[in-house]
């Protein structure tokens, strides 16, 4: 018997899974590790949490399934995108990880645009400067850290980081490495203009890959951490919503998903380069060879659901335990039993900033309409309402781009809520679905390392094969009209209060 193998390296931990060749889970482990945040509005973690996460993960599923590490045909990574490690030229790391939904580089953002352009930067990387982004935090280094930067031989990404670690090569792939805003993105190459101009030597940067290629091979030192046998191929994989992508069978245009987690993504698939010149939503590179995606990102998603949680819900969280059932359960029976509109009640999912379709570091999470007759009930309808009305806004401007959505799946911890679901088909007015594997981007790249090890013929055809849908969920048109109305207030709420989160920036903390 042969085996594939998924890491995907998440925000909130590692997850691990071992799949047979037509996508069964034979074995899946997650190890979480924590976030840090230095200041307000930053976000950093420790690269060496993720490769113990990493370690102790494959461990975990190799011995627990009993399967012998030789049968594992291939392994495919997943990663949260944009994050910045960099290393000295012994290869160890000079400074944590400065992550994606880190907001500290506005002043780099603007620097950016002065030193190539707004439109130019556009033109070449797809993107307007982004906070979010790897560009931006490479420059908060040199600008800030000077003393560290003049150590950096090596920039990596976080998943990248981890190949590294296994195999010892310095290599990335299209779909994250499209993420670092050092790209050329219609041309899929490192832009030398980007790279000159902010004074970035290519050399630092791995050589990038499609994402079923394969990128080199676990070593003797990996080996032996993890239990993998040495030799084990590792192929590109993918960005973690890229990956996801492929998990879902989101590989062909037409087709979408929107994942709830930490963040909230939209993301959809475009034969040609797509690109919105107000920079409101992202294009990248595909994890699907010579193809690109649309994407939008809500920075506060899920965040915000597990703000409200931690903070307000204890009742609701001591009531899980003695049912035995998530707490997101609990809370979505109270959010079911509120109506659409939240009693009035409006959320603006804020927390972080925010980057799609308001790049905007400023903005923070709102409760608009709260009174006294509100209870918890209300405010977690309110927060899953606020989200879902951000990813709409997202797929208003696909609309505009001409990249149509008729067929969308939900993934992520939001996704496997059904109340959740129910709101996105009502708002969206198209039918949401599940897929029968819950494990996204660990599927996606396993998939891709199948491809790599030449399991599969393509990317697609692997995924007409392993990916089925499980639950269909149509619009209600009565609700949707309810949300039209509270949708066009949500809207005009972000316009109305922009100026004054920017003055709430400027007051002391």
């Amino acid at each position: 018997m042969q085996y594939l193998l998924g890491v995907d390296l998440g925000t909130s931990g590692t997850k691990t899974v071992l799949f047979d060749f037509v996508g069964n889970v034979i074995c899946s482990k997650t190890i979480e590790y924590p976030l840090y945040q230095p200041a307000n509005g930053w976000a950093e973690q420790d690269p060496s949490d993720w490769w113990n996460a990493t370690c102790d993960g494959i461990k975990y599923v190799i011995t627990k399934s009993g399967i012998d590490a030789s049968e594992i045909s291939g392994i495919g990574l997943s990663g949260q995108m944009h994050g910045l490690v960099i290393l000295d030229r012994n290869g160890i790391v000079l400074r944590n990880s400065i992550i994606w939904c880190d907001q500290r580089t506005d002043k780099e953002c603007q620097q950016m645009n002065s030193i190539i352009g707004e439109k130019r930067l556009i033109e070449i990387t797809a993107n307007p400067a982004l906070t979010g982004f790897t560009a931006s935090k490479i420059l908060w280094v040199q600008n800030n850290e000077p003393e560290v930067y003049e150590k950096c031989a090596h920039i990596l990404l976080p998943k990248d980081y981890i190949r590294y670690m296994l195999t010892g090569e310095f290599a990335t792939e299209m779909s994250d490495a499209s993420g670092m805003q050092l790209m050329d993105i219609p041309k899929r190459c490192w832009s030398d203009e980007i790279l000159s101009k902010f004074n970035i030597d290519k050399s630092m940067l791995g050589k990038i890959y499609e994402s079923p290629d394969v990128t080199g091979k676990i070593h003797r030192r990996a080996a032996e951490l993890t239990g993998l046998r040495e030799g084990t191929i590792v192929v590109g994989g993918a960005a973690d919503n890229s990956a996801a992508a492929v998990g879902t069978g989101v590989v062909r245009a037409g087709n979408a998903f929107t994942t709830i987690g930490t963040s909230g993504v939209v993301y959809a698939i475009s034969d040609d380069v797509s690109i919105d010149i107000k920079g409101r939503v992202h294009t990248l590179c595909s994890a699907v060879p010579g193809k690109w995606t649309l994407m939008s990102c809500t920075l506060g998603a899920g965040l915000s659901l597990k703000w409200l949680r931690d903070t307000c819900c204890n009742e609701e969280m001591i009531e899980a335990e003695k049912l035995g059932v998530d707490p997101y359960v609990v809370m979505g029976q109270l959010a079911q039993k509120v109506m659409p509109g939240a009693g009035g009640l409006v959320y603006l999912p804020y927390l972080m900033g925010e980057r799609s379709p308001h790049p905007d570091p400023y903005c923070r999470g709102v409760f608009f309409g709260l009174s006294a007759s509100h209870d918890r009930a209300n405010m977690i309808r309110a927060v899953m309402e606020g989200v879902a009305f951000s990813q709409l806004e997202c797929v208003d401007v696909f609309k505009e781009m001409r990249v149509n959505v008729d067929d969308m799946i939900a993934c992520g911890g939001g996704g496997r809520s059904p109340v959740w679901r129910q709101m996105l088909a009502d708002m969206y007015g198209c039918s949401v679905s599940t897929i029968k594997a819950d494990e996204g981007p660990a599927l996606g790249v396993a998939i891709l390392a199948g491809v790599g090890a030449g399991i599969y013929d393509s990317v697609e055809a692997a995924c007409d094969n392993l990916v089925s849908k499980k639950s269909i969920q149509t619009p209600n048109l009565s609700t949707r009209k309810v949300y039209e109305d509270y949708y066009e207030l949500y809207k005009k709420l972000y316009t109305d209060l922009q100026p004054s989160f920017k003055y709430l920036s400027k007051l002391p903390k």
